[in-house]
């Protein structure tokens, strides 16, 4: 059974940087992507970034390109969002999620709280 584990949620600073895992099991990832979205109670669910398990390909949303990066490590089937110029509407709960590809989200995690104060 698929299980994916959120860790490195917390409370920060504006300007800070913060990494989130997700620690992925219960089987062979390689052709899923793997996806880190967010939820506050005032906003729909939001994509934040994806990552192609085998090649690395990666997509950013506008909202936070350029501040946010997804990798992985097939090695410890672990996949990282590090996120650098945190800003107070990064604020939210933070989902992993895993695709197989051409199919819908169909396993998340159970997500990891954010704040970034201001």
């Amino acid at each position: 059974q698929v299980q994916l584990v959120e860790f490195g949620g917390g409370l920060v600073q504006a300007g800070d940087s913060l990494r989130l895992s997700c620690a992925a099991s219960g089987r062979t990832f390689s052709s899923y992507t793997m996806g880190w979205f967010r939820q506050t109670p005032q906003k729909e669910r939001e994509l934040v970034a994806t990552i192609s398990w085998s090649e690395g390909y990666t997509y950013y949303g506008s909202s936070v390109k350029g501040r946010f990066t997804i990798s992985r490590d097939t090695a410890k089937n672990t996949v990282y969002l590090q996120m650098n110029t945190l800003k107070a509407e990064d604020t939210a709960v933070y989902y992993c999620a895993a695709a197989s590809y051409g199919s819908q989200w169909g396993y998340w995690g159970q997500g990891t709280q954010v704040t970034v104060s201001s």
